[in-house]
């Protein structure tokens, strides 16, 4: 099978997810595989509704999964196949699993034609905190700098 061909199968498999948990009802239209070496490796569908959980998106469903199969919070060497580009949550964990890279079968702008439209966030998040329409408020708290701190020294710490 040539690279495209791949490609394809693997949004294809994202794509039947996204249609499978959508027809049953348990979230948006959304469907999400984790591939490493060829082999799917976690896999999800949107679950929101159904779980009450707003962080079940179907890219993290998978990677989840993922990181559960691989014993690893890093998804070194895996590529994301997803039915559509990544809201920016899941965008954000994207990032922090660090796979290789991503393929998308459909647009933010398919989304948000569906009702799904994360324009709003992303114009939130380049508001300073406290213009938000959801406030945050700083509330500067020495001890929370002193766990930073002891992070900092601490031998026995993984970063990542």
């Amino acid at each position: 099978m040539d690279d495209n061909n791949q490609h394809e199968h693997f949004l294809n498999r994202a794509i039947e997810l996204a249609k499978l948990g959508s027809e049953a009802g348990h979230g948006g239209p959304f469907g999400a595989i984790v591939v490493k070496e060829g082999r799917i490796i976690g896999e999800g569908y949107n679950c929101v509704t159904d779980l009450n959980d707003p962080s079940a998106h179907a890219e993290i469903v998978a990677i989840r999964q993922a990181c559960i199969a691989l014993n690893d919070f890093q998804l070194t060497e895996c590529t994301i196949y997803t039915s559509c580009e990544p809201c920016p949550m899941c965008l954000g964990a994207i990032y922090w699993a660090r796979p290789e890279q991503v393929y998308f079968a459909s647009t933010k702008i398919d989304a948000a034609d569906a009702g799904f439209d994360d324009a709003y966030i992303y114009e939130e998040m380049k508001l300073l905190p406290g213009k938000r329409n959801i406030p945050m408020h700083f509330l500067k708290m020495n001890k929370a700098q002193e766990v930073f701190e002891a992070w900092k020294s601490n031998p026995d710490k993984i970063n990542y």
